[in-house]
């Protein structure tokens, strides 16, 4: 072979951070306007520095007072900082009263959000106590009308909003596009020398929606911190895309979920993965997981995923963290198994009360592990960790706290004897914190 045809080969870069510190992958930061949602002395800020928001929605008929009640106080209490419930009828409407009325009786102060769609003008004006009731306004600009109407009955819906000093999320779906915007578009697009391809125009239909109907709100009389934007789309890809645009083009408390997300993993990995990209470039003010349930499933689910989507990207802590490893040949048993999820399971179920009782109980961190290999290291870097015997190991298993080997347990009582050990370690760090403040 001749020598001058072997290419060159380029330099290899000297290692990340061999001139500096390796940067951390933490969330760039977005300016964007503050929204205050209020009930009663409970406000949920927006935007600016407010922290990224949890979101939820009910299933139930808003008609049925306790039944939706009961599900909003469910969600708040699994983590949801703002419950959105459907008001499509007048018997919907005349309901939203007495489901706040449930809700101050149970001492449960989470904002309401009604979602309208059609007849939100009427319903709105029809049924001020209603309006008052609720704490925030969702519009679909898609859906207030057609012609001649869609000014003026969105301009009703603001109205309402700005009489009883409500924030409202302007939000814009794919699957309900203003089909005359969207037309019109198209048609400019095909008279282009290169017209863009029918995705894009799709884009720029959700993002010029949206920002059209903000900016009339604002004619009207809304002040730019009562809006909050959205533009739902299914897709992962087409979220991330429509978001950065929007985000580029607005400072407006910005509203993320894919909308239709789905059931189980799909849903899960969909949501996380889109959020995970939008959040992680400081894009998101609040977000909702708009999960299927399973059969059986509990509507609080989407909330969890939520609360687990933000605290993995570190941008909020809601609960301890169990780390626990997968399992391999190694490991002789489920115990690890059972033992994390047991954990996981209390800890969790006791946060409620925890949160009030030990401040800062939420960082806690504990590592469930299953043999030898990572089982010691893992334990040390938690605040409290146990490693488990795995395959051939002695039936020993050494507990870490604050990265110290403190005791060995034998038997078959680890599990149990390790449950105390936990509730021991919570009662006396985050308790002693809270007894010297």
């Amino acid at each position: 072979m001749n020598q001058a045809a072997i290419p060159e080969i380029p330099a290899i870069p000297a290692p990340l951070g061999a001139a500096g510190p390796i940067p951390l992958g933490e969330a760039l930061p977005r300016r964007s306007l503050q929204a205050r949602v209020v009930w009663g002395s409970r406000v949920v800020t927006i935007g600016g520095d407010a922290p990224v928001r949890v979101q939820s929605m009910t299933n139930t008929d808003t008609v049925d007072v306790i039944g939706t009640a009961i599900q909003v106080k469910e969600l708040a209490i699994a983590g949801s900082e703002l419950v959105r419930i459907t008001v499509n009828t007048p018997e919907a409407a005349r309901a939203v009263p007495a489901i706040r009325e449930q809700l101050d009786r149970m001492g449960i102060d989470v904002p309401l959000i009604g979602d309208f769609h059609y007849n939100g003008h009427t319903l709105l004006t029809e049924h001020p106590d209603c309006a008052a009731a609720l704490s925030k306004y969702r519009i679909n600009p898609g859906n207030v009308g057609k012609g001649d109407k869609r000014d003026r009955q969105f301009a009703q819906m603001v109205e309402a909003a700005v009489r009883w000093d409500k924030v409202v999320r302007i939000g814009v779906n794919w699957g309900s596009l203003d089909q005359e915007l969207l037309a019109q578009l198209m048609d400019e697009n095909a008279r282009r020398a290169r017209p863009a391809d029918a995705k894009q125009v799709m884009y720029r239909a959700l993002v010029q929606s949206a920002l059209d109907s903000a900016a009339f709100a604002r004619e009207i009389g809304l002040n730019p911190d009562q809006i909050v934007i959205s533009c739902k789309v299914s897709g992962v890809q087409d979220l991330i895309a429509v978001y950065r645009a929007l985000a580029a083009r607005c400072d407006y408390a910005l509203h993320l979920g894919l909308t239709e997300a789905g059931m189980g993993t799909k849903g899960t990995v969909a949501s996380a993965t889109a959020m995970g990209v939008l959040l992680q470039e400081g894009i998101g003010d609040t977000i909702r997981v708009s999960l299927t349930p399973q059969p059986g499933e509990a509507r609080t689910q989407e909330v969890v995923v939520a609360l687990e989507i933000l605290q993995s990207l570190g941008l909020r802590t809601f609960n301890p963290s169990v780390t626990a490893c997968p399992g391999c040949g190694r490991t002789t048993s489920t115990t690890f198994q059972e033992l994390a999820k047991q954990i996981d399971d209390f800890l969790r179920a006791q946060m409620p009360v925890w949160k009030a009782r030990y401040p800062g109980v939420e960082t806690l961190k504990v590592a469930v592990m299953g043999c030898i290999v990572n089982g010691p290291g893992e334990s040390k870097h938690a605040d409290i960790g146990i490693s488990l015997p795995g395959t051939g190991e002695a039936p020993a298993a050494p507990v870490f706290i604050d990265g110290e080997k403190v005791l060995t347990l034998r038997g078959e009582g680890i599990a149990q004897e390790f449950h105390q050990i936990v509730e021991n370690y919570i009662e006396r760090r985050f308790g002693a914190a809270q007894a010297a403040d």
